[in-house]
């Protein structure tokens, strides 16, 4: 007799779960940011439609693989069809490689929530993140000085992650989402209570509110709208389909999927007052425009918000309140992300939690202590998270939807499973969407970048930097995931769970 496949106690648990990794750092720094420079409140009009045409199919494709065959992305895809086999270890490759350079920003932010108690970044917030705290020297290389101000925290975050998944799938995943979304919540919304009681917060909110409609005439604007909400939901690439596997039998799927999927979207949106609140605030008091302000991703939350604290009333309370809720956030997006490399490895290889928590999140860990927190480490996170994304994940959605959708013509059986145990419905709106609407995205998306790196190169990095920790990465990626799928499985376990495929009681 098989082993007892871990299970959430419930629905609750499961989407606090979903919720917190999808919640991650892309809602607070990204979302923001992109839909200013991409319509204002105009963009909330594509941003709804990516939602509804491809967001929520995709989390209900994710969920009904993961549900239905009860296992690890590269054991579900074996089972749904034994040539996509592949894709699920291309998911888990992703994984890795995200987690280890994502740790390194929840390190970051670990340590600036203490810099904000006596500002310590002084007057100079750019020059105090690159120098002083990280000590980058610029070059384009693999390697350099080990800087311990980011490395111990580094190492903290690490030990803490793999605790939590040690004690399991409901020990210690479940119960880590539901202690810290609600507290991400409610220290977000004291965050952005105070940022628009700052004089400016109306400038910030007119500048990322008013709508510009002449933006929804460009395809641009909508494929920065599907773009955000294919990233921000971790959709495409095995966290869904891992924590839908371990949902109990009879669990509403769709139910839960648009619970989570209109959660992260609340969250972004409060996220965009919260940071253009900051923002108009920061442009009144420099005496200048907020797109002069204005910035994304790691200039945003390291040097812009800074400065920001600085000249606040009050601005050492907003900072610990901003840089806690990075996290908060990024912790639960963390757990998940290593939970798909850890599922994977115990499904192949028969390990225990314990074995796979030691070995192969070991492995991630000292691969992340041992390049990122250098002197050359913040070049190598740039590159390899532009690449990863924009290639890996992109690229393995796409492959996912096309094989699942044409190749395998598997969508009605997945739709049969989810309308079995979900409250609301799927059928031929969802094939379309699916088979049509999200590939042709996807695959804009994809092709468009590959043109873009080859033709630009990757800012003004080495092109050789750029063809070993770029694209080196990413095809790297795809080659290890194909030969992986080569290396057969133990006797009994791609078809052992039969009964729970076919709907049948647990072992």
């Amino acid at each position: 007799m098989a082993e007892e496949r871990e299970q959430f106690k419930g629905r609750r648990a499961f989407i606090f779960a979903a919720v917190g990794s999808a919640v991650g750092l892309g809602n607070i720094w990204r979302f923001p940011y992109v839909a200013y420079e991409n319509g204002g409140g105009a963009f909330i009009i594509p941003y709804l439609v990516a939602l509804l045409t491809a967001g929520i199919p995709l989390l209900f494709l994710d969920y009904a693989i993961g549900h239905k065959f009860r296992a690890s992305s590269p054991l579900a895809y074996r089972r749904l069809g034994g040539a996509a086999e592949s894709i699920g270890w291309w998911q888990v490759g992703i994984c890795f490689v995200i987690a280890v350079y994502y740790a390194v920003v929840i390190a970051w932010a670990v340590r600036y929530t203490g810099f904000s108690i006596n500002q310590a970044w002084g007057d100079d917030p750019g020059g105090f993140f690159g120098g002083d705290f990280l000590q980058q020297s610029g070059e384009f290389t693999l390697g350099g000085s080990w800087v311990p101000a980011v490395g111990i925290p580094l190492i903290i975050i690490w030990l803490f992650t793999l605790v939590v998944h040690r004690l399991g799938v409901q020990g210690g995943i479940a119960r880590l989402s539901a202690i810290f979304i609600p507290v991400l919540v409610v220290i977000f919304v004291v965050m952005v209570i105070q940022g628009l009681r700052q004089p400016g917060a109306t400038l910030g909110l007119d500048a990322l509110f008013t709508p510009n409609w002449d933006a929804l005439a460009n395809p641009g604007v909508w494929i920065a709208a599907y773009g955000q909400i294919f990233f921000s939901l971790s959709v495409g690439f095995g966290i869904m389909i891992t924590y839908a596997s371990y949902l109990k039998r009879r669990s509403n799927l769709t139910g839960s999927g648009l619970v989570v999927a209109f959660s992260n979207s609340g969250f972004e949106i409060l996220a965009g007052i919260g940071v253009f609140a900051a923002l108009g605030f920061m442009a009144q008091a420099s005496g200048v425009g907020v797109a002069d302000v204005a910035e994304s991703g790691i200039g945003l939350a390291f040097i812009a918000f800074p400065a920001i604290i600085s000249t606040m009333p009050g601005g050492s309370l907003f900072g610990v309140l901003f840089f806690l809720s990075l996290v908060l956030a990024g912790i639960t997006s963390l757990v998940s992300i290593v939970q798909v490399v850890l599922a994977g490895v115990e499904d192949k290889l028969g390990w225990s939690r314990t074995k796979s928590v030691l070995i192969a999140g070991g492995l991630m860990a000292v691969v992340s202590v041992a390049l990122f927190p250098t002197t050359t480490g913040l070049n190598l996170l740039d590159v390899v998270d532009n690449f990863a994304n924009n290639f890996g994940i992109v690229g393995a959605a796409l492959a996912s939807v096309i094989v699942i959708g044409w190749g395998l013509r598997k969508f009605p059986e997945l739709a049969e499973h989810v309308n079995s145990v979900s409250s609301f419905k799927i059928g031929r709106t969802w094939f379309v969407l699916l088979g049509v609407i999200t590939p042709l995205v996807l695959g804009y998306m994809f092709v468009s970048e590959v043109i873009t790196r080859i033709q630009e190169g990757y800012g003004a990095m080495p092109s050789g930097y750029v063809g070993v920790y770029g694209w080196g990465v990413a095809i790297g990626l795809v080659v290890v995931a194909v030969l992986i799928s080569f290396i057969p499985w133990r006797r009994g376990v791609v078809d052992g769970d039969s009964l729970l495929v076919e709907g049948g009681e647990s072992r």
